[in-house]
């Protein structure tokens, strides 16, 4: 069995506080991220460290599965079995998982879509590309959704109507995510674009090693992109059954997601010679036109309500 405390011994160490453990998410959460930084100053302040908890485990869950090659999935199997013990109450070394324990303590948490999160590493061990579009939607339920129903689990959202469009974005988010890097996972053996897709506009896995762009590749990545932007338009009818506090975060990821599809297009489906991303600039018009729809909060007695 790996040892996870030689792989990442500055990670360890023993009795560290819950508070600590919330810093140490912090620092991870502001270290990495894509489109957007992992919390905005909108969300409220008491919300923000359980929200940096989910992206830390998230991100280590991630780097196990994705850098450690040939020990990866024993790793993964390590990292589950201690998850495991601190969801039973056994008090951790790793200050993820002390902040992640208290953050399932406090909210209506299962363990169900933290193990589905490590599943997900696992089968990117295991599948390099996938056959159909439900089996991209298999993965994408265990990569993405997750941390969608673990967000609303800690604003106390628990029913399904919210879960189900909570996966639209997630997925969307996901499968936006595949298409802005084909070309970066084709160089690293990943094809997320579905076997039966390529297939059906004629488009070969020899082509796409070789970065041939034509038509037919236009196609399909319309086509592809379609999907992708249908579920974000759908996932923003979340947007408005939600607490005016946390509207704004949630509907910029949706219009982030968006907001790339809109460069696919206009660079016409290219993504073979180029990455498309947001610039400093876009993401802070993004944030800036998102804070112009939060209402104005009332003060009463000095104290806003």
């Amino acid at each position: 069995m790996v040892d996870l405390k030689e792989i990442s011994p500055d990670l360890y160490r023993k009795d560290v506080s819950v508070a600590g453990a919330y810093e140490v998410c912090r620092e991870i959460g502001t270290e990495h991220y894509e489109n957007f930084t992992v919390v905005s100053r909108a969300m409220p302040a008491g919300k923000r460290k359980y929200i940096y908890a989910l992206y830390a485990f998230s991100r280590y869950t991630d780097d196990l599965g994705d850098e450690l090659q040939e020990e990866n999935l024993e790793a993964l199997d390590a990292w589950e079995e201690e998850l495991r013990q601190a969801l039973e109450g056994k008090k951790p070394d790793n200050p993820i998982l002390v902040a992640l324990q208290d953050t399932v303590d406090k909210h209506p948490l299962t363990p169900e879509p933290f193990l589905k999160l490590i599943e997900a590493n696992r089968m990117d061990q295991k599948n390099f590309s996938y056959s159909s579009y439900e089996d991209l939607l298999h993965y994408c339920d265990h990569s993405a959704n997750p941390v969608g129903r673990i967000f609303l689990a800690i604003f106390g959202y628990e029913d399904e109507e919210r879960k189900r469009l909570s996966d639209s974005t997630c997925t969307g988010l996901q499968l936006t995510n595949f298409w802005q890097d084909v070309d970066r996972d084709e160089a690293m053996g990943r094809v997320y674009i579905p076997e039966e897709d390529m297939e059906k506009f004629g488009y070969s896995r020899g082509e796409l090693e070789d970065r041939v762009y034509n038509e037919r590749f236009v196609e399909l990545m319309r086509f592809e992109v379609s999907r992708a932007r249908n579920l974000l338009e759908q996932g923003m009818e979340l947007v408005p059954s939600l607490d005016s506090r946390i509207k704004m975060d949630v509907r910029l990821f949706n219009q982030g997601g968006l907001r790339i599809l809109d460069k696919i297009e206009a660079e016409d489906y290219d993504v073979l010679h180029g990455r498309p991303t947001l610039s400093k600039f876009e993401k802070v018009r993004l944030f800036l036109s998102n804070l112009l729809k939060r209402p104005f909060r009332r003060v009463k007695n000095g104290k806003p309500t």
